[in-house]
């Protein structure tokens, strides 16, 4: 039996101790994230302590994302195959500061830190309507959420930047959907589902979201929601998707009704929200997008290097959306294949969607970005872009780099999934393929001149207010109308 604990404090560890030579290597590996143990031990004893935290792309030592790690012992070279299969001393949920985790035959299951009285339906729900009763009285601060907390992106992100720099005396909250996820310098990470998550919603002055604010949300008088969306919609959405379900049209339009404002990209996507969403009397801001601002005149702050790779190579962003039909990532590349051919660095984007239930893509010169904090900086690092229907082609243009497009679903997606709003094929800014054979042989051509006339329209059309100042133009209007005071 390998004796086990888990030691708590601000660097939480667990400490894995054997009997005989020490392992070469003993690693906690999840699907998104990965530790190995410092290890200690001459012989007839061992130790191995894991940490619970992590580094990733260079950023601060965190806490492990959530999910499941099995524990992984690599034994000596002369050791007995027993050692490996040694049964690991189960432990008990514990609290270990920023998150919590037990141990049962050699699985961690690690948590974020909410207390387990409120981790449940019951728990929820007096949560609830504690908030729902809440006295009156709002909070001079900003409740930032993006991708229901996945991560700490977006257009929210880019107007978090700017409003501190602006309003410096704003309290910034930040929901994360656990303590993995690195916040802003000077802002406030709640967790989702906590008292503090719950209470900073409620009562923030402004609530900045990117997508729908779920559970139970009912504005307090004077509380605004500024709606930024993240993406300027190809394919059908809201009200528009295929099929008609009273349910989802009851539901779209309860979830726009929280909403006092919409950002929207351009004016393309500011005519298909406000219709997708029913929000046609309330005020649209048509002022580009604030996390392209980067874009302009930005650089890859050093993304190039965390993610190891030189100046001179060449780097391929392979970022897909995700499908209604399907929790990971779509598998029309092999990202090492693609690499090898085009003799490229190929970074794997999965949608937000398919962080959690998916794995990382691993292989020579390939590097998963899924769990990357800021798709902004990839796209500066990128030298070209692979993606299918993702508004990630919107964004991409702004740079001018190269496009590529690989639908090799387009009828099943255009016709049973989702459906478009305008015909990709007639005003794509890059060439259309089905498979990675002529993706490759795409790649190896220099296209440029055939697709400048259409790339030319598609910036004019979708990019003329990404100019590189659309965070300032949105705190302008949040400070100018009163959503919070400067200070």
């Amino acid at each position: 039996m390998i004796q086990a604990r888990f030691d708590g404090g601000d660097a939480p560890t667990l400490v894995l101790s054997g009997t005989g030579p020490r392992p070469r290597a003993v690693e906690l590996a999840g699907s998104r994230a990965r530790t190995s143990a410092r290890l200690t031990g001459r012989g007839k004893t061992w130790r191995a302590v894991l940490p619970l935290t992590a580094s990733r792309w260079g950023g601060p030592v965190l806490p492990i994302p959530s999910g499941e790690y099995r524990v992984e012992i690599t034994p000596a070279a002369d050791a007995q195959d027993a050692q490996e299969a040694a049964p690991i001393e189960d432990l008990p949920l514990t609290q270990l500061g920023g998150l919590r985790a037990h141990l049962t035959g050699g699985l961690m299951t690690a948590g974020p830190p909410i207390d387990p009285a409120y981790d449940s339906g019951e728990g929820q729900d007096a949560l609830e309507r504690r908030y729902a009763t809440r006295p009156g009285g709002l909070e001079n601060a900003v409740f930032f959420e993006s991708f229901y907390g996945r991560n700490v992106s977006c257009n929210p992100l880019a107007i978090d930047r700017e409003l501190a720099r602006r309003a410096p005396r704003v309290t910034r909250y930040w929901s994360v959907v656990d303590l993995s996820v690195p916040v802003p310098d000077g802002a406030v990470p709640v967790v989702e589902g906590s008292p503090e998550w719950w209470r900073a919603r409620g009562h923030s002055r402004l609530l900045v979201i990117n997508d729908w604010l779920r559970r139970r949300f009912v504005r307090e008088r004077g509380q605004i929601v500024l709606q930024t969306w993240h993406g300027t919609p190809l394919k059908r959405l809201a009200l528009h998707r295929p099929g008609f379900d009273p349910r989802r049209m009851a539901a779209v339009l309860k979830e726009s009704r929280r909403w006092n404002v919409l950002l929207a990209q351009n004016p393309y996507a500011a005519k298909v929200l406000g219709k997708a969403y029913a929000f046609l009397t309330r005020p649209m801001w048509v002022e580009g997008y604030p996390r392209n601002d980067v874009l302009v005149h930005g650089d890859d702050g050093g993304t190039r290097e965390g993610l190891g790779i030189g100046a001179g190579e060449r780097v391929l962003l392979y970022a897909p959306t995700w499908r209604d039909d399907r929790r990971e990532i779509v598998d029309f590349v092999d990202p090492a294949a693609l690499a090898a051919a085009t003799g490229a660095v190929v970074l794997v984007r999965g949608h937000s969607r398919t962080l959690q239930p998916g794995r990382d893509a691993e292989g020579p010169r390939v590097v998963d970005v899924t769990g990357f904090p800021d798709t902004s900086r990839l796209l500066l690092a990128a030298d070209a872009l692979i993606t299918d229907y993702s508004s990630v082609m919107f964004d991409f243009s702004v740079t001018g780099k190269p496009m590529y497009f690989l639908v090799p679903d387009l009828e099943r997606y255009r016709g049973e999934l989702r459906g478009f709003y305008f015909d990709l094929a007639d005003r794509a800014p890059g060439p259309l393929v089905r498979s990675q054979e002529e993706l490759v042989a795409a790649l190896s051509r220099d296209d440029a001149d055939v697709y400048a006339d259409r790339y030319a329209v598609w910036r004019q059309t979708f990019n003329a207010r990404d100019d590189g100042h659309a965070a300032e133009r949105v705190v302008d209007r949040i400070l100018d109308q009163g959503f919070v005071d400067a200070g």
